[in-house]
């Protein structure tokens, strides 16, 4: 079975007034959380091939987090495909071509791509996926299957 990731990118400042959303980088939350999610997956043996984020700030600064972590193999890379209107079946078409792959990307986009794969249905919300978390989704046989999700929450605080 093969399997791949999607993370919402972690917790971000609001936006200035006439500044761009792409622009939004993490806040302090969410560069702590989205180190715990890495942290912890890493001490699972969690093992990933390459890393790829939308390119807003918020999505690059939680890739390079987890790839401190995960160290991808292929390393982190900018995809397109992964904005938070995008249309999911882009994104399911490169999960279903390989292996190991880390989306970090944006609500509603995840959300819609879950919904994809799990069900077929993009516009039904089945997973909501809170900022920071990792969701774990297996292929095989042409069927996607929920895995597993880790959430900042889950893995508990420093300490």
């Amino acid at each position: 079975m093969a399997a791949h990731y999607l993370v919402r990118h972690g917790s971000a400042r609001p936006a200035a007034p006439g500044a761009v959303d792409a622009e939004r980088p993490l806040d302090d939350r969410g560069r702590e959380e989205v180190g715990r999610v890495g942290r912890h997956a890493a001490a699972l043996g969690l093992r990933v091939a390459e890393i790829r984020h939308s390119g807003f700030v918020r999505a690059r600064e939680s890739a390079e987090i987890l790839a401190t972590h995960l160290h991808p193999a292929r390393g982190v890379r900018e995809a397109r495909g992964l904005r938070p209107n995008d249309d999911p079946a882009a994104a399911r078409a490169e999960l279903e071509a390989g292996d190991g792959l880390m989306l970090v990307g944006h609500l509603p986009h995840l959300g819609r791509l879950a919904s994809l794969l799990l069900v077929g249905a993009p516009d039904r919300e089945i997973l909501r996926i809170p900022a920071g978390a990792l969701v774990c989704l297996g292929y095989t046989e042409a069927r996607w299957a929920l895995e597993w999700m880790l959430t900042p929450a889950l893995v508990g605080t420093e300490g």
